[in-house]
């Protein structure tokens, strides 16, 4: 079995009426990072996503979620 990171970035951005810009001058990073991380490319490291966390005014499990795969 393999694990996926899951995550709801997405919709908390969109929620908040956000641009992937504006988001990622929250959290410190470029749009792309952003991008890649809504579509799944990316993880963010563990200071990213206590960013987000903090950005969202949520917690991480909030955020990410740990899918064992098949």
């Amino acid at each position: 079995m393999s694990t996926r990171v899951r995550n709801h970035v997405k919709d908390l951005r969109v929620k908040r009426g956000w641009t992937q810009e504006q988001l990622a001058k929250a959290v410190g990073v470029s749009r792309q990072s952003v991008n890649s991380i809504e579509r799944d490319r990316y993880i963010p490291s563990l200071p990213l996503a206590l960013k987000f966390a903090r950005v969202f005014g949520c917690s991480t499990d909030e955020i990410f979620t740990l899918e064992e795969r098949k």
